[in-house]
């Protein structure tokens, strides 16, 4: 019997130790953690843990009951054997406690046994409940998949219909004399859409190209009308020819000009298939840092090197600091801000998510003049700060936040905050907000990026404005796609240029010699008639280098960004090595990188929240993760919370001491 209850004993241990309680723990750290599966064990297995824990929790309710029986039956026995006095004051002694334990045991399996009664009725509950949102999800899984495909159809349908539109890779320019209207035509967005930069009321105006040798005419017609000469027009031409010139003879000109020698290309993207679906069906309404993703569907750069590479077309920010004119200076600014977006048309991959506390140095400054930071000042929600010097007169900062829904057949991405520009000589103070990058056919189809919504730059010294408006693409509309249209007016709101052109192609900007009122639009909006001088190319997109579409279609710049290079602090992206080897085409070998790089970042933040509630236990303050080159401050132009450069990271180069980073790699 002895032998018999240490092995009864052990079991009801081994039972406990095993965990009556399952526990299915979900770490929610983002896009970190695996997916769930969606089988039926996902239904079932905890479902089938539950029952047969209560099985063993019913066996040992029993178990209890009948050795609690049987002990006190020996004990009963032990008493009325003829024992010494004292060793039946003892036995009396037990049976005493033994009949305390009896009591206890009963109002415990008293207990169970209402418990076991209580979950076997919730069982069935659960299971009819869970079984019933397995059916749902499944039919709607069908549904949206149904509606994908009849989608794609009718997207087919209307390409090969006569008349209508369809997205091309080549953009005519606008042709002089062209309703350039304010709000775009029907787009194939759905209401859910979100716009959060955009503006109410964008200007509806029309623009005439003049002759300029007759500019001068009446103006009893015309209201507002702009006292421009041609011969302000022909001052300004020094500046704006020199960007009129073609990107590709200033590419020659760079050429000559003493710089070290940088990679042309990078190793051929491996064919590596993977179903998109069956990963993005869970994640309908998720972050998109919140979603996992498999190395498949990244380009090999973080989203601190695409940030960095918004800076490709930095001369026209150089040739911004030679206006005079506020006016002129900000076509200039207003150009660089589309430009960053052409590198974007044929981009459909992920860039990397960058680990927090991770940088990216860009060093430019011998041969381009400028040089850039970035850091991942935080991971939840994604954050990273932006700090660019350039010695030619001008000064670029900025912290962007990713909001990101998937929404089944379409990714919505909308950065949040502002973009920061100073030049240095006028104290000129441009301030501006990204628009939103949408990705279609997520689905089914080919991918491909559309940009929508409006931009407003602000000068707040001279408080100059310019108004861009990115229409939206629809199949239904004859207009040019990707179509950017705008107005640079001054503080007094009189309008001194139109701009237009196309995100992936080329930006050019007409000077206003007159305005006047038109007639009224559909929606019963009065349009204004802007009477201009021939357009003036400012930015012209430089040409995709040979077998850019096997190199995941990096321009010559994304090409170098990630470039092995000495002398970088130990968190620098080019250091990351899931990235390198996913470049290197070792996909498999990446993803396991990724899946540890992801682990030990868990495992900080886990030890830091850790750290916090310790703190708050001992009544102290909690500062949190703290940014290494980036401190928090108020701006004193938008009134925002914002990281701004603090300092330290070139010296800290110079003098190759990295002792403050930390190890994320």
């Amino acid at each position: 019997m002895k032998g018999r209850g240490c092995w009864e004993t052990g079991s009801i241990r081994s039972f406990c130790n095993a965990g009556c309680l399952n526990k299915f723990h979900k770490d929610d750290s983002g896009d970190e953690e695996p997916a769930s599966q969606s089988d039926k064990s996902e239904l079932h297995g905890p479902l089938k843990t539950l029952s047969s824990k209560l099985e063993d929790l019913s066996t040992c309710n029993d178990l209890i009951a009948k050795h609690g029986a049987a002990l006190q039956r020996s004990l009963s026995e032990l008493e009325n054997l003829r024992l010494p006095a004292e060793s039946g004051e003892k036995i009396k002694a037990v049976n005493e406690r033994a009949t305390l334990f009896r009591i206890t045991s009963n109002a415990m399996i008293n207990a169970c046994r209402d418990f076991l009664d209580l979950a076997e009725s919730h069982s069935r509950k659960w299971q009819r409940l869970l079984q019933h949102e397995r059916e749902q999800r499944i039919r709607l899984e069908e549904t949206i998949e149904q509606l994908a495909k009849q989608h794609n159809s009718l997207e087919r349908a209307c390409r090969g219909a006569p008349g209508l539109a369809a997205p091309t890779t080549s953009i005519s320019s606008t042709a002089k004399g062209s309703v350039q209207p304010a709000k775009g035509e029907a787009s194939d967005e759905d209401e859910e859409t979100e716009y959060f930069d955009a503006m109410e009321d964008a200007p509806a105006f029309i623009t005439v190209t003049a002759d300029p040798k007759h500019h001068r005419r009446s103006g009893s017609n015309l209201s507002g009308a702009s006292e421009g000469h041609p011969e302000d027009w022909n001052l300004e031409d020094s500046v704006f020819e020199s960007s009129n010139q073609s990107s590709y003879n200033e590419s020659m000109c760079k050429d000559l000009l003493p710089k070290k020698r940088r990679r042309t290309r990078i190793p051929d993207k491996p064919n590596y298939s993977l179903n998109l679906w069956s990963i993005m069906k869970n994640c309908i309404g998720k972050e998109l840092s919140k979603i996992p993703m498999p190395v498949n569907f990244n380009e090999p750069l973080s989203m601190l090197q695409r940030l960095t590479e918004d800076l490709e077309y930095h001369e026209l920010l150089d040739k911004a600091v030679k206006c005079e004119s506020s006016t002129e200076q900000m076509c200039f600014v207003a150009a660089f801000s589309v430009s960053s977006y052409s590198t974007t048309v044929h981009r459909t991959a992920k860039p990397f998510n960058p680990l927090l506390g991770e940088t990216y140095e860009l060093d430019r400054l011998e041969e381009l003049g400028f040089r850039s930071l970035c850091e991942q000042v935080s991971h939840h929600p994604p954050a990273a700060a932006h700090h660019v010097y350039s010695r030619r007169g001008w000064t670029l900062w900025q912290e962007i936040t990713i909001a990101s829904k998937f929404r089944g057949k379409y990714l919505s991405i909308m950065p949040l905050g502002a973009i920061h520009l100073e030049f240095h000589s006028s104290g000129n103070h441009y301030v501006w907000r990204k628009v939103t990058s949408t990705v279609h056919n997520i689905i089914v189809g080919k991918l491909w990026i559309d940009q929508s919504g409006e931009i407003e730059i602000v000068n707040h010294k001279s408080k100059d404005k310019c108004q861009l408006k990115f229409t939206p693409y629809s199949y239904f509309s004859r207009d040019v796609p990707r179509k950017v249209t705008g107005v640079v007016s001054d503080a007094d709101g009189k309008a001194h240029y139109v701009m237009s052109g196309t995100w992936d192609e080329k930006m050019e900007c007409s000077k206003i010699l007159h305005s006047s009122h038109g007639s009224s639009s559909t929606e019963g909006k009065q349009k204004t008639v802007y009477q201009t001088l021939s357009p003036k190319v400012l930015w012209r997109k430089y040409p995709l280098p040979e077998n850019a579409e096997n190199m995941y279609f990096f321009s010559e710049l994304a090409l170098t960004l990630n470039e092995p290079e000495e002398r970088v602090a130990p968190t620098d992206s080019r250091l990351r090595p899931d990235q390198r080897l996913m470049e290197s085409g070792r996909w498999d070998e990446a993803n396991v990188e990724k899946q540890r790089l992801e682990e030990k970042q868990r495992a900080v933040r886990r030890r830091r929240e850790a750290e916090a509630v310790e703190a708050l236990e001992e009544g102290k303050d909690y500062e949190g993760y703290i940014p290494l080159w980036f401190e928090r401050k108020v701006d004193a132009v938008t009134g925002e919370l914002i990281c701004v450069y603090k300092g330290g990271y070139w010296e800290a180069k110079e003098k190759q001491d990295w002792s403050v980073c930390p190890d994320i790699f």
